[in-house]
């Protein structure tokens, strides 16, 4: 079983009352207990505790919190967290112990974004199998899997206004006109890249 827990959605609430920030954690953090065994599922872990936050306090009560729970509890709670920049996250939460390990998920590969496609174009009821995958996986190479998916929804768009169906040409120009992250932040992904070589565990 897994609970899933959306920091952004948990620290947005610190605007509204002292305190409510902490005791949307500490109430997730039961349920999280009451369903073990289970795994925690903390998403963009670095909005609620980011260590350049211009208001530190309620993400150091929140780290406080989330840091006894670790060190105390005694549920069988396997806990993993996502985030978009690990280099905003204190160095007390990364150390072995608290998290045993951290993995760095780069863009998809050529082999994944033909996987990525061919999931797409079954959700909106296309045939891979009409599809050059292969060079559709080229065109997009540093493409994220949200990327893909946007792309892929702006070629159904295009389909529909020139009254055809969806195609690999169509794909393709779609491709060819979407600048990927990779290229609009290349040097902030290069740097993230650079950090992440030597300092984490390499996924795909």
């Amino acid at each position: 079983m897994v609970l899933w827990v959306l920091f952004s959605a948990i620290a947005a609430s610190s605007n509204k009352f002292f305190g409510e920030t902490e005791r949307n954690l500490r109430q997730s953090l039961k349920i999280a207990e009451a369903m073990s065994p289970c795994v925690l599922w903390m998403d963009e872990i670095e909005k609620g505790i980011s260590s350049g936050d211009s208001d530190q306090g309620p993400s150091q009560r929140v780290l406080g919190t989330l840091l006894t729970w670790m060190a105390e509890r005694k549920a069988n709670v396997f806990m993993v967290a996502t985030a978009n920049d690990i280099t905003k996250l204190p160095p007390e939460l990364l150390r072995k112990g608290r998290l045993d390990e951290i993995f760095f998920v780069d863009l998809p590969d050529s082999e994944t974004r033909e996987q990525i496609f061919n999931i797409h174009l079954i959700k909106r009821k296309a045939d891979p199998a009409m599809f050059d995958l292969s060079q559709l996986a080229q065109a997009s190479e540093g493409f994220s899997g949200a990327e893909i998916e946007q792309a892929l929804v702006s070629g159904q768009y295009a389909a529909q206004a020139n009254k055809t169906t969806l195609n690999t040409q169509i794909l393709l120009e779609e491709i060819n006109l979407t600048q990927p992250l990779s290229v609009v932040m290349e040097e902030k992904i290069t740097e993230l890249r650079d950090w992440a070589a030597s300092r984490t565990v390499q996924a795909n």
